[in-house]
């Protein structure tokens, strides 16, 4: 039984630990009521134009009058109910205005926090802090937070969560980092345009619009149909320049570190141990310059890119500090689909390819956009050999492994004498890798 001096001591402690978020944070909030009015608007566009029409310019002041200080008071409370705190095992998040809600994230169970930071709030000099926690795909975030803050708090709780102790994880810092690769900003531009994607986006955006035009002459019809290709065609070109702009990967004790952003600034990491596969894609109008693309499938995480685009051999450096022990076979090195594969998938057959090594399952897809996946044995969660009606006629079947990400990597079009082997010979190899494997710790 705990004395009552002990429990209110107790009481205070907790209360000293909990902090609030930076005192910018209810400009941010403050915009939810205006939000609500803006999806109605949008929604029923007519119905927001007739109540707009039918205002006075007395009415609307009146409006506005009330609906600022309503948005503002309520900005300012959903900050001020929001608390957190760090223990010795715990964060602890409280928010809530009317309904009450007290996230409980374990620290052995955080296995990336990234640091975010929108133009807006660069300009501000605040942070977003957001915390992937293996067995849930919504992040939890605090936003926002002073950018030293942001930098300190992280460092505090990957130091926790690497076993330090409380009273010496303040003075662990933030981890040292070496930069391993940054893709210039030339480089990633001229890498877009030599991406077919883009061009396809952008000849849609062009194209389809016209011919709408000529077939309809309808101007809504061609604005339902041109809006959208010119968002996509936007983000496939000028959206991913902004976005993986200044590209920086560096290596540290908590994982790899990744920086890019032009406008909207990110700080992530990718934890180490948790990497499920590797996939180096390689376009085709980027193989005389030996430029590939690095993707990655996290295990309850969004993290999907490592590096945009790179040399080679400077990606599969990158991808050894990813994979330890794991060394991208030669293109020599996987053994083709058979010539028998070419009834199933005329023309594509000669894109699969496969490599089985003492560390990796390699599985090679793609004519035109090849694509290496790489997936440790040890990742591996189950593997199955499925064979259709028109395969089992022409001799071949597909082995899959599934992975802890939820994905599935499939080598197409084996042999089906290999096939069975090599299901057989997976599950000993992916027991092994598991026995084998060395534990995912922050700061191993």
């Amino acid at each position: 039984m705990t004395a009552p001096g002990a429990a209110e001591a107790s009481e205070a402690a907790v209360e000293v630990a909990e902090r609030r978020l930076h005192p910018v944070t209810p400009l941010r909030r403050a915009w939810a009521p205006v939000a609500v009015l803006i999806g109605w608007a949008v929604h029923d566009p007519d119905g927001a134009q007739r109540h707009l029409t039918r205002l006075t310019t007395t009415t609307l002041l009146i409006g506005l009058a009330v609906l600022v200080p309503a948005a503002a008071l309520y900005g300012f409370c959903s900050w001020w109910f929001t608390h957190f705190a760090v223990t010795e095992s715990e964060l602890r998040i409280r928010t809530g205005l009317v309904f009450r809600r007290t996230a409980h994230i374990r620290l052995e169970r955080i296995q990336a926090i990234d640091i975010t930071q929108p133009l807006l709030a660069r300009v501000a000099g605040v942070s977003k802090l957001k915390i992937d926690v293996i067995g849930t795909d919504k992040k939890d975030e605090l936003a926002f937070l002073g950018a030293d803050e942001a930098r300190t708090l992280r460092a505090e709780l990957l130091a926790r969560a690497a076993g330090f102790a409380p009273e010496t994880a303040h003075e662990v810092g933030e981890a040292p980092s070496r930069r391993l690769l940054r893709v210039p900003p030339g480089v990633l531009a001229l890498s877009l345009v030599l991406t077919g994607a883009t061009w396809v986006s952008v000849a849609a955006a062009l194209v389809v619009p016209p011919v709408l035009w000529l077939f309809t002459h309808s101007l809504w019809t061609v604005l339902a149909v041109a809006l959208p290709l010119l968002g996509a065609a936007g983000a496939s070109s000028v959206g991913r320049f902004v976005a993986e702009y200044d590209w920086t990967v560096g290596e540290s004790p908590d994982g790899l570190r990744i920086d890019h952003g032009l406008l909207d600034r990110t700080h992530e990491t990718v934890p180490p141990g948790r990497v499920q596969t590797v996939r180096i894609v390689e376009p085709l109008l980027w193989r005389r310059r030996g430029w590939v693309r690095v993707e990655l499938d996290v295990a309850g995480s969004s993290n999907s890119v490592l590096v945009p685009v790179a040399p080679r051999e400077l990606a599969e450096d990158v991808v050894a500090r990813v994979l330890p022990g794991v060394s991208v076979p030669e293109p020599a090195a996987l053994a083709p689909a058979p010539r028998g594969a070419r009834w199933c998938v005329p023309l594509w057959w000669r894109g699969y390819g496969l490599a089985v090594t003492d560390a990796v399952f390699a599985s090679r897809s793609g004519l035109l956009r090849r694509s290496l996946a790489l997936v440790p044995h040890a990742k591996v969660q189950s593997v199955r050999m499925t064979q259709g009606p028109w395969e089992r006629a022409r001799g071949v079947a597909d082995v899959c492994v599934d992975t802890g990400a939820n994905k599935t990597v499939r080598a197409r079009l084996r042999e089906a004498g290999e096939a069975r082997e090599l299901l057989a010979a997976q599950a000993e190899r992916s027991r092994t890798g598991r026995r084998d494997a060395r534990p995912d710790r922050w700061m191993a």
